[in-house]
């Protein structure tokens, strides 16, 4: 008995705020042509997002295309149990690449770690062929331009999910990449860990190679705070979770010569927990357990022009705990990869107006040209998009006589710089007297050129209260200044006291990096002390910052209080592969 069936779920849904309107092109906390988000909505709101689900006697297996393509959840039918953790709500948090990592479920990353179209609607289609169902999800990626998909299906004796995903490059170009399939188990403190023996290198407040014992227990009650292991020479590569309290686990297998990567991640007890509770609408914590076709996420490889990668991996659900050295490979009949669909640009607002000027272009009709987005709209030219150059160039010549010929000439040096063309974008930007490209031409020049003062210099060109008052503009005109010495310590204050009863985190971070460079060291302290930041992965300006202070001080050894919002992780992975497109 084969089911598929699909439907509206309604869902709460924690609406996030975009970071500002300059272009994420090196930006440390975003990645081009993504709009990255500052702050999620304490209070949800409720959408309805599509699910398709595909069912036999044993295992029910739902997917949300409207998450990025991820699994929602997959249902032993005998028991009732969703053997994957479910967060109760969308409620994204702070984590990179797009500062809106979401949990729960499984998700499959893809070309770069995590997903970034995780709070992202794709592509998908389902159907059944002989005694097998599929789902397919996917879409051309903006960043790059390649296609993924990821493949789910289930036969009629299948008592596992298979997971295939297939890549291709279109392009003319070598694509970095990387991927993960990162599922989410809701964890509890008898939730046993069954990993294989080997080498492991362990993330926590240090980098350091371990040997995990398979042969003895381990729970997550053993460890006492966030981690993550990635296994180097596994003995096996079966790997899972089991929670006896639950009576429910995951496993997953996989061929080594696909996919070899194995991870564990983990909050513990204690101290961390609460990093975990943000992501979802009650206070329970959940452990990842991922798989991947490269090693570790520092790693990554090319894709070469017309290349393609695929690989299978699989999740077997189950209601006792399994021994993962007794495991055995499926090999299901799968239809041939050439049948795997790959799905165009994805339908959203972001991309609309860039594919409707490149039909404009290729049709050579001036009257086809699209209006430009406005510079406040977050909707920045794709570098994934290649002939998107020549069309913009294009736009702007017949733009001409128009009033929106300069915004066209500034979206043309944002493609640019999201290629890593800095010198061609700041020369077009230097042409363009809008506040816009003042604004994404003063970070060029001080992040690329270092050029201090001529980032000054553009910034003072902004004429518009808003774009000089907004925060993300505020933090880096201040940045520009500091950068420049303590001449500029009185223009700094004057800009402070315009916006001195806002509670913006960054605000009142720079507003402790001013106090510092003041000498009030105390005052700084006091500052940081006093107000609550939001929690940030992997970010640690604010640690830094907390022990310039005490080291000032005379105080070097000092604890990092939790409320400046940072994690204690030594730095470690690749969340973005590189800062920008290669050339």
């Amino acid at each position: 008995m084969l089911i598929l069936s699909e439907w509206k779920e309604p869902m709460l849904v924690h609406e996030v705020q975009p970071s500002g309107p300059v272009p994420t092109v090196c930006d440390d906390e975003g990645i081009y042509p993504y709009s990255s988000f500052y702050s999620t909505a304490e209070r949800p709101v409720i959408r309805k997002l599509r699910m398709i689900a595909i069912e036999n006697e044993w295992l029910k297996v739902t997917v949300c295309p409207d998450l990025g393509g991820k699994i929602h959840a997959i249902t032993d039918k005998a028991s009732g149990k969703n053997m994957l953790f479910d967060a109760g709500s969308v409620r994204p948090v702070r984590i990179l690449p797009r500062m809106a990592f979401i949990s729960g479920g499984i998700e499959v990353s893809f070309p770069i770690a995590h997903t970034p179209v995780q709070i992202e609607a794709v592509h998908a289609m389902a159907e059944q062929i002989g005694d097998r169902l599929y789902i397919w999800c996917g879409e051309r990626e903006v960043r790059y331009g390649m296609h993924w998909t990821v493949e789910y299906s289930l036969g009629e004796q299948d008592r596992f999910l298979t997971q295939r995903a297939t890549f291709v490059n279109p392009t003319s170009q070598a694509h970095a990449w990387m991927s993960w399939s990162n599922a989410a188990l809701a964890a509890r403190p008898d939730s046993e860990f069954h990993f294989p023996s080997g080498p492991a290198l362990r993330h926590a407040d240090v980098l350091e190679e371990i040997a995990w014992d398979g042969s003895r227990e381990y729970r997550l009650a053993d460890f006492d705070r966030m981690q993550g292991f990635f296994w180097r020479k596994p003995d096996v590569h079966a790997f899972g979770m089991f929670t006896p309290s639950l009576g429910c686990g995951l496993y997953h297998i996989a061929d080594p010569a696909q996919t070899p990567g194995i991870k564990l991640w983990l909050y513990g007890l204690g101290r961390h927990e609460g990093w975990a509770h943000q992501t979802a609408y009650r206070k329970e914590s959940y452990v990842e357990i991922q798989a991947g076709p490269l090693l570790e996420q520092a790693d990554n490889t090319k894709l070469q022009p017309g290349g393609r990668h695929t690989h299978t991996e699989f999740w077997i659900p189950s209601t006792v705990p399994l021994n993962i050295r007794e495991l055995e490979l499926p090999a299901p009949q799968l239809v041939d990869v050439s049948r795997m669909p790959l799905f165009d640009w994805a339908e959203r607002a972001v991309t609309a107006p860039w594919l409707s000027l490149l039909a404009a272009y290729g049709a050579s009709d001036p009257a086809r040209l699209p209006a430009s987005p406005e510079p406040e709209s977050n909707c920045w030219p794709p570098s994934g998009m290649e002939q998107l150059g020549n069309a913009l160039q294009w736009a702007a010549q017949e733009a001409a006589e128009a009033a929106n010929s300069p915004l066209w000439t500034y979206y043309q040096a944002v493609w640019l710089a999201g290629l890593g063309q800095m010198d061609e974008a700041i020369q077009l930007l230097q042409t363009v007297k809008l506040d816009c490209a003042y604004a994404l031409l003063g970070r060029l020049l001080r992040v690329v050129k270092q050029d201090y003062e001529a980032s000054r210099a553009a910034y003072d060109s902004i004429d518009s209260a808003a774009w000089q008052l907004h925060p993300q503009l505020f933090i880096e005109r201040d940045m520009t200044l500091e950068g420049i010495g303590r001449s500029t310590v009185e223009e700094r204050e004057g800009w402070f006291e315009q916006v001195d009863s806002l509670q913006d985190d960054g605000l009142i971070e720079r507003k402790a990096v001013l106090l510092f460079d003041r000498g009030e060291l105390q005052e700084a302290k006091a500052l940081l002390s006093e107000h609550r930041f939001g929690n940030i992965h992997q970010r640690y300006e604010r640690t830094m910052l907390w022990m310039r202070i005490h080291e000032a001080l005379g105080q070097p050894d000092v604890d990092v209080p939790v409320q400046l919002g940072e994690d204690d992780l030594a730095v470690y992975g690749a969340y973005r592969v590189s800062d920008t497109p290669e050339k």
